[in-house]
């Protein structure tokens, strides 16, 4: 059965992608401790179908994207200037004992659509899915065919909505089970922020260096 193996492919990479911390599992977190279950899983979506979309593109669209590497670079410096916004706004707010929520991720923006931008301007995941595809397709695990790419998509987004499912659910079960004070989550996830935001900026020099040298 191609179908259910390209599926099960598909949500088993897209699953273990999304246990690393990142910007966008954390922020879901965040939304779950903070405004609950509901608005953190309507980030998610909004999150996931960007997701969908650019792993659909970059299967008919391989070359044209790698080679528009400038506008690759761009959504990088982009979305490492929202990661320290998130990091600033996660310790103004544990600095200020009045405020429960951070106002970044907590704004009047629907969450759906907070998710949906957060995601489209975050370019780490082109790479990570050109990369997957690309070993796939050697080893003729995804063949090229509208059905096989519909299942292997299908696939990425459930594995991808499992994988938060342990943010949102297990983060916030923590945060209830130990009674954790909201100034210390809001360190806590700056402080992820921070250290994610350190880390992309090294990535990109490494990486853009490389570019520029070619």
């Amino acid at each position: 059965m191609p179908f259910l193996r390209i599926f099960t492919t598909g949500m088993f990479i897209s699953f273990l992608g999304t246990l690393p911390l990142g910007t966008l599992n954390v922020s879901a977190m965040q939304i779950a401790v903070s405004d609950g279950i509901a608005p953190a899983y309507y980030f998610a979506f909004g999150a996931i179908w960007v997701e969908m979309v650019y792993v659909r593109l970059s299967l008919v669209a391989m070359d044209w994207v790698r080679k528009r590497k400038k506008l690759l670079i761009l959504l990088e410096w982009v979305t490492l200037f929202i990661i320290l916004a998130l990091a600033v706004s996660s310790f103004y707010t544990a600095l200020n004992p009045t405020m429960q929520k951070n106002p970044i991720l907590s704004n009047t923006l629907p969450r759906f659509f907070l998710g949906t931008i957060m995601s489209a301007v975050n370019p780490m995941q082109i790479p990570f899915w050109f990369g997957w595809s690309t070993i796939l397709f050697t080893r003729k695990i995804l063949v090229p065919g509208a059905g096989q790419f519909n299942f292997y998509i299908a696939g990425i987004g459930f594995g991808t909505l499992i994988g938060n499912s342990v943010f949102i659910l297990g983060g916030k079960l923590l945060v209830d089970s130990l009674n954790a004070n909201q100034n210390v989550i809001h360190w806590i996830v700056g402080g992820i922020f921070l250290v994610t935001a350190i880390i992309q900026l090294v990535k990109m020099i490494i990486q853009n260096g490389k570019v520029f040298d070619e």
